[in-house]
């Protein structure tokens, strides 16, 4: 049997594990993997990023659309807490990923050697952690066995991410271990006696209300959703930033309930007597603050099914608790026998309603119409178009405006941080144009952009084409908004959140990018039309009144609704 070098049996390994893509930025605590790279060329290729944070993101982007980990290289210290920012939102997103890291060697352990870190307890594992893992491969034999484990785990259960550390005299040794065989999630099957008393709940129900989301839907298994709501005439809202799990062109849809939730979707899930909670976490996001959904007990009787098994029970005390992937959840409810007529369906009517109501949009000032625009993507953009976004204000017009066809349809769609990261929209936006070639639009802010927009390069380097629309308010938005809420008499103080930006068109030019300044409504289908045409990517500016700062209203108007309500004390 050959013997090779650790570094290179950890590529070999990957590429049994089927992995395809990798994303990083290099150091020289990992250069055996490197060169193990080198190596294999032809079956992985290795994205060359411009900071730790964008390579995270990108990682975490590619386990969302593929529900395989995603995998990340980055060097020891600075390298790894650059990182730390994808870790974090994969564990919060719940999204398969595996984090390699180049350490120090094994030699100099334990001094405080150059950029060393103990990752034990950074990245330790715990429900309030950053991974489900974190191993040291101290013994370059046992590679196969430690990669293998780390592909099981960040795909088991609830999904998430794992993080190896590699010494670096363990990356030069010699071995003659081969790869163990690829890994298949092993999802967590249906209990039928908890379907059978699902069905019995719903029977009893008169206001059921459907929650979908969380990680780890196919296709197959949002179509079997589609196909039980459908049989059942039920509602079906999708969980915070899983906007793609149930189609939001279908009738039954009644829309996101997520932050800025519509006002007439959050009393319906107040009002509903059944909730039906298909997969997602019940966060504080989804739950606005935990208050449509009363914790530890709501008012209604709650169903929360969940892949995770620690999950469950944890925040909600449900009536049912099912611990299910949703590839066999979604396969039981389907075969679900449904009773010829529900009581439910003017609720259901109703809700679909109040949905495609809530896409009509309030006026707002300036000479920018983002509904209209986000109209024009919804006519433009095809229909496995991948949209990535980052966290900011500016996200709320896809939110609310832009309807995804679905997984249902053959693909993820939405690329959102349920973390709250910003700076995600931009790396994730290129690494799902480099790894599957789709078109890809983002939308970012201007403080969001400028956290990870040096990953343009990286884009044009690799072949990446996204489209980004970015809008320039010359602040921090949301967090100007938070201020003139809680400091209306500080207007015009405004401590940290103003911005003095670039002119953002020169340095998208400048990484290689096209780029066009779009001051007017009626501009911005042309300059969409010939970024789609292109075949290097695209920023499009359009500056935005910074009154603009909500979907429902304006600065002016919160800061006035603030100094009324202090008036009124």
């Amino acid at each position: 049997m050959t013997r090779q070098l650790a570094g290179h049996l950890i590529v070999e390994c990957l590429a049994a594990q089927g992995t395809t893509h990798v994303f990083g930025v290099p150091g020289e605590s990992y250069l055996a993997v490197l060169d193990g790279f080198h190596a294999y060329q032809d079956c992985i290729r290795f994205v060359t990023c411009r900071q730790e944070g964008g390579a995270a993101f990108m990682a975490e982007a590619h386990g969302k659309l593929t529900n395989r980990p995603g995998v990340c290289f980055v060097t020891r210290g600075p390298g790894a807490t650059n990182a730390s920012i994808g870790v974090h939102s994969a564990f919060q997103d719940s999204t398969p990923m595996v984090l390699f890291i180049g350490d120090v060697g094994s030699d100099f352990r334990d001094r405080e050697a150059f950029q060393e870190v103990d990752f034990q307890s950074f990245f330790g594992p715990s429900t309030k952690g950053m991974a489900k893992r974190v191993e040291r491969i101290d013994d370059a034999a046992r590679i196969p066995e430690y990669i293998a484990r780390a592909f099981a785990t960040a795909m088991a259960g609830r999904p998430g991410p794992v993080v190896l550390v590699l010494p670096e005299d363990m990356l030069r040794q010699t071995v003659d271990a081969r790869p163990l065989p690829r890994v298949e999630p092993v999802p967590v099957g249906a209990d039928a006696g908890a379907v059978a008393r699902l069905r019995g709940l719903l029977l009893q129900a008169q206001r059921p209300f459907v929650i979908a989301g969380g990680p780890g839907w196919t296709p197959a298994a949002a179509q079997d959703l589609q196909r039980f709501a459908e049989a059942w005439q039920l509602p079906v809202g999708n969980a915070f930033r899983f906007q793609d799990t149930f189609d939001n062109h279908h009738p039954l849809y009644a829309g996101d309930v997520g932050i800025g939730i519509n006002p007439a979707l959050a009393q319906r899930v107040r009002d509903a007597d059944l909730i039906l909670a298909l997969g997602p976490r019940l966060g504080e996001m989804t739950t606005s603050g935990y208050t449509l959904l009363a914790a530890p007990r709501p008012a209604q009787t709650l169903v929360h099914a969940h892949a995770g098994a620690d999950e469950l029970n944890r925040v909600y005390q449900a009536d049912l608790a099912i611990n299910a992937s949703p590839v066999p959840l979604a396969a039981a409810l389907a075969a679900l026998e449904a009773p010829p007529a529900v009581p439910w369906a003017e609720w259901t009517r109703a809700a679909a309603a109040d949905y495609l109501a809530n896409l009509q949009p309030q006026a707002l000032p300036g000479d920018i119409d983002m509904p209209a625009i986000v109209a024009t993507l919804q006519k433009h953009l095809p229909a496995d178009a991948v949209l990535s976004n980052g966290a900011g204000n500016f996200a709320s017009w896809l939110h609310r405006f832009f309807r995804y066809h679905g997984i249902a349809k053959g693909h993820k769609t939405q690329l959102a941080p349920t973390s709250g990261a910003m700076g995600y929209g931009v790396p994730a936006g290129i690494g799902a144009s480099i790894a599957t070639g789709r078109t890809v639009f983002t939308i970012a802010g201007d403080g969001d952009f400028l956290m990870n927009g040096q990953e343009l390069a990286t884009a044009v380097q690799h072949g990446g084409r996204s489209i980004v629309l970015l809008l320039d308010n010359g602040m921090f938005g949301t967090i100007r908004m938070h201020q003139e809420r809680e400091y209306p008499t500080h207007v015009g103080g405004n401590s940290g959140t103003r911005l003095h930006n670039p002119d953002f068109c020169l340095l998208a030019q400048a990484y290689g990018y096209a780029a066009e300044k779009v001051l007017r409504t009626e501009a911005f289908e042309p300059a969409l039309l010939r970024a789609l045409a292109r075949d290097g990517g695209t920023l499009i500016l359009v500056p935005l009144d910074p009154e603009v700062i909500t979907t429902r209203g304006t600065l002016s108007a919160i800061t006035q609704k603030a100094l009324d309500a202090a008036a009124n004390r």
